[in-house]
């Protein structure tokens, strides 16, 4: 099996999008709809006014961080399915954490900057430690780390759901909802005047996929990890503890969904909700990852797509008559073009069907 190039892969996955398109836009026509205004809908929600592309850039700020966070795991070969899990532990964290250290600290923007980071590292933490258990299960019990981040996606989403209903519910919530954050405690909006979108949270992203980027290819322990998941014998010949690279590897991954998790909570929220109905970010991540065929950096124009999509879902699902429905099923064939050939290739690899990359 020969090794594509970045771009190669670009073009293959630039090529499954619009093919999947076309055919979602078939299945719209079958089913009698106008593909015309479906796909002029699509082009208005995505990007068809300023209030769509603040849409869009927010929902591509999450998809960026977590598909980078799957990115960390299926680069060193083990598979984190657990974000979702980690998004939800990770935003929850910064919500108390900004809550309990509110009081002792000034007012003003002063207060609101240290909050932010007290806030922001809580989720880093809280999204590390959560997805080091998995992590230590493979590494030295030999567990299925897909099995173990599945099951700890429905324990965060069970348990934190559990908290906003019942202990740290807010005094006069009708919602299952947490206290709100403090009024100072948020992003500027500085180029779009949107009440859940700037463009300093999408910042944050672009920089945390440069910097994995650079930790994975252009350090030792960023090798060290990569070598460990694929090469486990190569790594301990060398001296590197393959079990401890696994652990970190899936601490590393799960840190970066502790910070989409604390961009989501500060930026889009601004307090915490039932995780159950917060979107499915974690999971869609996976999808994000394999168009970047495990690429940080990939993981940007991946998650403008799916950030587009899922913009013009919303905007489509209000302002015409297309069932929603059908709107995520077209959705979901995008997915299914531009994720399986890198799924399958993924497969082949690890059990040995596709032979060696030259």
């Amino acid at each position: 099996m020969l090794k594509m190039s970045f771009i190669e892969r670009l073009a293959v996955s630039t090529v499954a999008t619009v093919l999947a398109l076309l055919v979602g836009l078939v299945v719209v026509a079958v089913t009698g709809y106008d593909p015309v205004v479906f796909s002029r809908n699509l082009l208005e929600g995505s990007v068809g006014s300023e209030a769509a592309i603040a849409r869009t850039l927010m929902f591509t700020t999450l998809f960026i961080l977590t598909g980078v966070s799957v990115a960390i795991a299926f680069r060193a070969g083990v598979f984190n399915i657990g974000v979702q899990g980690q998004f939800v532990i990770g935003g929850f964290a910064t919500v108390l954490a900004v809550l309990k250290t509110a009081p002792l600290l000034p007012e003003g923007t002063i207060g609101g900057v240290v909050l932010l980071i007290v806030g922001t590292l809580a989720a880093i933490v809280a999204g590390g430690v959560y997805a080091a258990v998995p992590g230590i299960l493979k590494a030295y019990g030999g567990a299925n780390e897909i099995v173990t981040t599945i099951m700890l996606n429905f324990i965060a989403i069970g348990a934190v759901g559990w908290l906003v209903e019942g202990p740290f519910r807010g005094e006069g919530q009708s919602a299952p909802n947490t206290e709100r954050l403090p009024e100072y405690v948020g992003l500027p909006q500085l180029i779009y005047d949107s009440p859940s979108f700037s463009i300093i949270g999408l910042g944050i992203a672009l920089a945390v996929a440069a910097l994995i980027a650079v930790l994975l290819r252009r350090t030792s322990f960023g090798y060290d990890m990569v070598t460990s998941g694929h090469q486990e014998s190569a790594a301990g010949y060398a001296g590197v503890d393959a079990k401890r690279m696994i652990v970190a590897t899936m601490t590393v991954s799960g840190m970066v969904a502790g910070i989409a998790g604390a961009v989501f909570t500060i930026m889009i929220q601004g307090y915490y909700s039932d995780p159950a109905g917060i979107g499915t970010y974690g999971y869609d991540a996976i999808a994000v990852s394999l168009l970047a065929a495990n690429n940080p950096l990939g993981a940007i124009p991946a998650g403008l797509l799916f950030g587009g999509l899922d913009s013009a879902g919303s905007y489509i699902g209000i302002s015409s008559d297309v069932p929603a429905q059908l709107i995520d099923g077209i959705i979901g064939l995008v997915v299914l073009f531009i994720s399986a050939p890198e799924l399958f290739r993924m497969a082949a690899k690890r059990t040995g069907l596709g032979g060696d990359e030259q």
